[in-house]
């Protein structure tokens, strides 16, 4: 897990493909521009040997082994650059060109993380299923993925929830570590495609460009055709993820909403407020009670590796 803690200083429906077979650039390479390149694999547990492809000789360079679970390898190349792997459990080699960002998952489309929440003000309990698709939104997947597995989710209040609008949260409960994440924001991404937003899909929430740190949103069941226009007009909302099965059934209408927007909009917690030293032992339970709370989150494939690892 070393490797996916260290990616937080460097740095996908399921029948959306990954490319595999893109035609070189045949530029001079004194021609290109020089880039560094960070390839992250986050299948559950097979390690990806990654290849630069020379398309003039046709023959191919090894670069290194990348561990899976978010293991990393950053590579100085030149634009154009055509790269290769390939994973014995779907027997292709798959071919691209990375835009200084690629996630390796081979065939694997979409990777399923499981959310356990509290409802009905910490009444009862539900579960989020969320489809993280990192070829919609390479770095922001990847960023939720290394916060998920670093269990930064684990306790996290519902803190945003308006009906017909989104639901937000991503503020972590310690405040030591959600200063680190907080300092530690992403580039936006170059979007995979032009995918418009729909109830249930997650995005980062941002404060400008290249802003995404640690904070989500879940577009809501029953929000306005004008608002979900409007979601991914700015560069940062892109689109990592959904919710699994009918939103408008899921846990996203089971989470205590009474008291509406952050101020001015509403009468619900202030976001900086949360950021306080005291927002989770003062100011959350002192002023906002009835909130739910995220109790954990985990990638669904990866739990018995790690049962395994801790033995």
């Amino acid at each position: 897990m070393a490797g996916a803690f260290l990616l937080c200083s460097v740095l996908f429906l399921c029948a959306i493909a990954a490319r595999t077979g893109t035609v070189a650039n045949e530029q001079p390479q004194q021609q290109r521009r020089q880039v560094t390149v960070t390839f992250v694999n986050e299948l559950p547990n097979a390690q990806i040997d990654l290849y630069w492809e020379n398309r003039e000789t046709g023959g191919r360079k090894f670069e290194g082994t990348i561990d899976p679970r978010g293991g990393f390898l950053r590579v100085d190349t030149y634009d154009g650059h055509e790269f290769s792997y390939e994973i014995e459990s779907d027997g292709e080699r798959h071919y691209f060109q990375p835009k200084g960002f690629a996630v390796l998952l081979g065939s694997t489309h979409c990777i399923q993380v499981r959310c356990d929440v509290t409802t009905y003000s910490r009444k009862s309990s539900d579960t989020f299923n969320i489809l993280v698709k990192p070829y919609w939104s390479q770095r922001g997947a990847s960023r939720f993925l290394e916060l998920v597995r670093s269990g930064y989710y684990d306790g996290v209040a519902l803190n945003r929830v308006v009906p017909g609008f989104l639901t937000q949260f991503g503020i972590a409960a310690d405040p030591t570590v959600r200063n680190h994440w907080g300092k530690l924001a992403i580039v936006d991404d170059f979007p995979f495609d032009d995918i418009p937003f729909q109830p249930g899909y997650l995005s980062f929430a941002g404060s400008g460009i290249d802003s995404r740190t640690t904070e989500i949103f879940i577009v809501m069941p029953g929000v306005g055709q004008e608002q979900l226009d409007y979601f991914g007009e700015n560069s940062w909302e892109t689109p990592f993820g959904l919710l699994e099965g009918n939103v408008e059934e899921s846990a996203l209408t089971k989470i205590y909403s009474g008291y509406g927007d952050m101020p001015p909009w509403g009468k619900g917690p202030e976001s900086s407020r949360i950021y306080d030293e005291d927002g989770y032992t003062t100011y959350l339970p002192n002023a906002f009670s009835l909130l739910d709370y995220i109790e954990r989150c985990y990638v669904v494939d990866e739990v018995d590796i790690d049962i395994e690892e801790e033995l």
